[in-house]
C-alpha cells in the first residue's frame, strides 16, 4: 500500500507541476500541491526509495518547446523549505554542525512570482531565461524586455547573471481582471502567463517588475556576501526590497519573520514566505549542494493566503442600497489559521466571466482580516451546474430589476434592506445611536414597524420597554442616544444617508465643500466633481440622490427632528497649505490616518490615489506602484523623515 500510495503522489504532483509550469494554468493551490509533496517526502524517506520520475528529483518545469532552450551557466537551485521556527532551527543545527559554528544570516522576503535570469555582458542586457528545470530555461529576452524595472544596461565588465523575480502588482492585477475577458486567478499565475507568452505585446499590457536578489555566474568582479550582492543590485538599478536583514540568532530572526508575515496585507505583490542565506559566500562554498538544494539556504513558508474549496451554494443577499449581492456557500476550509465557510461575488458578471459553477473547486483568497473572495475556478466537476441570475428579491419575493452589472430588490420596504440602512444610519461614524446594533434595528422593523431612519425619532420609552430583552436602563439608555444624535455634524449627516459610492471621507469632502445641507441639495453635478478625487459616477449619484422624491421626504422629515450644527472651519493656512499629499508605503511613526489629519490640520489635503491634483508624495517602507507613478509623473517626494521635518515647520 504505501508503495502504491507514492506511485499515486508522482502522478498526481506530476500533472498538477504539468498544469503550472507548463501550461501556466494551475488546478490546485499551493498548500495543497505542498501537503502532498511533503508526504511523498515522507515515504520516500521511510522506504528509501524514489521512482525515477519523482517530482522530488526536479527543480523546475519542463521547457515550452516553443521558445528557444537557454542553459543556464550556473544551475538554478530551489530552496528547502521551512514551515515553523522548529525547522528553522534544525536547518542552523546543521550548519552549525558542518562549520562548526553558526554564521550570520541574511533574511529577505521570498516573492511569489516568476523566477528569471538576466545575462549582461559588458553592462548590454543580451538574455532574459526563465528557470525551467533549473538547467535549462526558455529564451524570453523579448519578453522580458517589456519590464520596465529591468536596467538595459549596468556598470559591470564582463559577463554576469542576475536572478531575481517577476511579479506582477496587486492593483495590476486587480486592474487587468476589470476588463478582461478570462480574468487571471492570482498575480503569479498572471506573470507566468505574460512571459511566457509568444506575443511581447502581451507581456507589456500586464505591467509587469521585476525584483532582483541574486547573482549567480560573473565573471570578473568578486564578490564576498550576500549584503554586497543587494548593494551591487541596488546601485546599478534593479529594484530590490527595502526589507534585508542580517540576522546573529533564532530570536532575532523569528521578530523580523513576524514583522515580514504581518505587512503582507499591506503590500502590492504576493509574498509566500522569506528566505534565509548564509551571508559569507566563502561559508556557502564549503556547505555546498545537496541533489537539489544549496545547504546555505532555506525558505521559511507563511500560511497560504489562498486555497481551494468545493462551493456548495450561492445566495443572494440584500444590501441597504437594494443591490442583491452573491455570498458564496463553501465547504469549510482553513485558511491563515480560520475556518473559512462564506466567500464574497462581486457579480453576476463577475461569476460568468470567471466560469463560476456551484460543485467546482475554486480558488480563493484572503487578505487581512476580511471574507475571502472567489478568484477563479481551478477544476469543475461532473455534477458543476450554473449559478442563474436572481429573478425574484430572496428576502421579500418583489421582481429585481437589473442595473448594469448588477440586481436590484424593487421593494424600498424590503427587510434586509431597511435595517441594514438603520445599522448604518446608526454607527459610530454616522450618527453615532449607542446600542441600536443590527439586531436591535432588527428588532424594531419586527416590532414597532420602524421601516425608515427617520422613525427612530419618533420611538417612545413606554414602546421600547414592551419589547422583549429591554428593561427600564436599556430602554433609557437607547432613547438617550437616539436624542443626542439630534445634534450632529453635516458630514456625519450626509454620510448617514446611504448615498451610494459616498463613503465617511467623501461625506466630509463635501460638507467642506457646501457647508449646509441646503447648498449640497441643490449642487450640481459639475459643482460636485470640482472636488479633487470626485468622478462623474460618484457626482451624478449625489444629484440623483436628493432629486430623487422619496429621498427628499426622508432629508425633510429627518430635518425636522435634527439640528446640523456647523463644521470646524477646514485650515486654510500651514505648512501643507497648497499641498495635496498622497501617503504611500508603510510608516514607521503614524498609522496613515494619523498622518492625514495632521496634513489636513496644517492647511494640506489628502489623496488616497495619484491624480492630477497631487503635488506631494510621502514614500514610507515597501512603497509601490503609487511611488512610481508619482516618478514618472515628477512628482515631489519624501521621506518619513523628511515629512516630520515639515511637520516641525522646517
Amino acid at each position: 500500500m504505501p508503495m502504491q500510495r507514492m506511485r499515486e503522489l508522482v502522478d498526481l504532483l506530476n500533472k498538477y507541476a504539468y498544469a503550472y509550469y507548463v501550461l501556466d494554468d494551475p488546478i490546485v493551490a499551493d498548500d495543497e500541491y505542498d501537503r502532498l509533496y511533503d508526504e511523498l517526502v515522507a515515504l520516500e524517506t521511510e522506504f528509501g526509495m524514489r521512482y525515477p520520475d519523482s517530482p522530488t528529483l526536479r527543480v523546475g518545469g519542463e521547457t515550452l518547446k516553443a521558445f528557444a532552450p537557454y542553459r543556464h551557466r550556473e544551475r538554478l537551485y530551489s530552496l528547502d523549505k521551512a514551515k515553523n521556527i522548529k525547522e528553522f532551527e534544525a536547518f542552523l543545527e546543521r550548519i552549525r554542525k558542518a562549520l562548526g559554528y553558526t554564521p550570520r544570516l541574511t533574511l529577505e522576503q521570498k516573492f511569489d512570482g516568476l523566477t528569471l535570469s538576466l545575462t549582461y555582458k559588458d553592462g548590454a542586457l543580451v538574455k532574459g531565461a526563465t528557470r525551467g528545470d533549473g538547467e535549462v530555461g526558455e529564451d524570453v529576452t523579448e519578453q522580458i524586455k517589456t519590464i520596465r524595472t529591468i536596467p538595459r544596461r549596468i556598470d559591470y565588465t564582463g559577463i554576469i547573471e542576475v536572478q531575481g523575480e517577476g511579479i506582477m502588482r496587486i492593483s495590476e492585477f486587480d486592474k487587468y481582471n476589470k476588463t478582461a475577458a478570462v480574468p487571471l486567478k492570482n498575480p503569479r499565475n498572471g506573470v507566468a502567463g505574460a512571459i511566457r507568452n509568444l506575443n511581447p505585446k502581451v507581456t507589456a499590457e500586464r505591467n509587469l517588475d521585476f525584483f532582483a536578489y541574486n547573482v549567480g555566474y560573473h565573471d570578473g568582479k568578486r564578490f564576498s556576501s550576500q549584503e554586497e550582492i543587494h548593494e551591487f543590485l541596488r546601485q546599478n538599478g534593479f529594484l530590490v526590497s527595502d526589507v534585508f536583514y542580517v540576522v546573529d540568532d533564532v530570536a532575532e530572526a523569528e521578530k523580523h519573520l513576524e514583522e515580514i508575515e504581518e505587512s503582507r496585507p499591506t503590500l502590492d505583490f504576493l509574498i509566500d514566505g522569506a528566505v534565509f542565506k548564509v551571508n559569507d559566500l566563502g561559508l556557502r562554498e564549503e556547505l555546498g549542494f545537496t541533489e537539489k538544494f544549496p545547504r546555505w539556504a532555506l525558505a521559511y513558508k507563511f500560511q497560504a493566503m489562498e486555497t481551494t474549496t468545493i462551493l456548495k451554494d450561492v445566495v443572494w443577499q440584500v444590501s441597504r442600497t437594494s443591490k442583491l449581492n452573491p455570498l458564496a456557500i463553501l465547504e469549510p476550509v482553513d485558511l491563515m489559521g480560520v475556518t473559512v465557510k462564506r466567500a464574497t461575488l462581486n457579480n453576476y458578471s463577475d461569476i460568468q466571466r470567471k466560469d463560476i459553477k456551484i460543485g467546482s473547486r475554486v480558488l480563493i483568497r484572503r487578505s487581512n482580516d476580511v471574507i475571502p473572495e472567489i478568484m477563479g475556478v481551478y477544476q469543475h466537476g461532473e455534477n458543476s451546474k450554473e449559478i442563474l441570475p436572481p429573478i425574484v428579491c430572496p428576502a421579500c419575493g418583489s421582481p429585481v430589476r437589473k442595473d448594469n452589472v448588477f440586481y436590484y430588490c424593487t421593494n424600498d420596504a424590503c427587510a434586509p434592506k431597511v435595517i441594514s440602512a438603520i445599522d448604518h444610519f446608526a454607527s459610530k461614524a454616522c450618527m453615532d445611536i449607542e446600542g441600536l446594533s443590527e439586531k436591535t434595528a432588527e428588532q424594531l422593523y419586527n416590532d414597532l414597524h420602524i421601516d425608515s431612519v427617520d422613525k427612530l425619532y419618533t420611538i417612545t420609552a413606554g414602546q421600547l420597554k414592551a419589547l422583549e430583552g429591554f428593561k427600564d436602563k436599556k430602554a433609557d439608555n437607547l432613547i438617550s442616544s437616539i436624542n443626542k444624535s439630534r445634534k450632529t455634524t453635516l458630514s456625519r449627516f450626509v454620510f448617514a444617508l446611504g448615498i451610494p459610492t459616498i463613503g465617511k471621507k467623501a461625506a466630509k469632502q463635501l460638507a467642506d465643500r457646501f457647508r449646509s445641507i441646503e447648498a449640497l441639495r441643490e449642487a450640481t453635478a459639475e459643482q460636485i466633481i470640482e472636488i479633487p478625487e470626485f468622478g462623474g459616477i460618484m457626482a451624478e449619484n449625489v444629484v440623483n440622490f436628493f432629486k430623487d422624491e422619496k429621498n427628499a421626504r426622508l432629508v425633510d422629515n429627518l430635518l425636522s427632528h435634527i439640528e446640523i450644527e456647523a463644521e470646524e472651519e477646514p485650515v486654510t493656512e500651514g505648512i501643507f497649505s497648497g499641498y495635496t499629499v498622497v501617503f504611500t508605503g508603510v510608516l514607521t511613526n503614524y498609522k496613515r490616518s494619523e498622518a492625514q489629519k495632521l496634513v489636513t490640520e496644517r492647511g494640506g489635503k489628502t489623496a488616497d490615489n495619484i491624480n492630477s491634483s497631487v503635488n506631494l508624495v510621502v514614500a514610507g517602507e515597501e512603497a509601490g506602484s503609487k511611488l512610481a507613478k508619482a516618478q514618472k509623473l515628477n512628482i515631489k517626494i519624501i521621506s518619513e523623515a523628511e515629512f516630520i521635518q515639515m511637520l516641525n515647520g522646517n
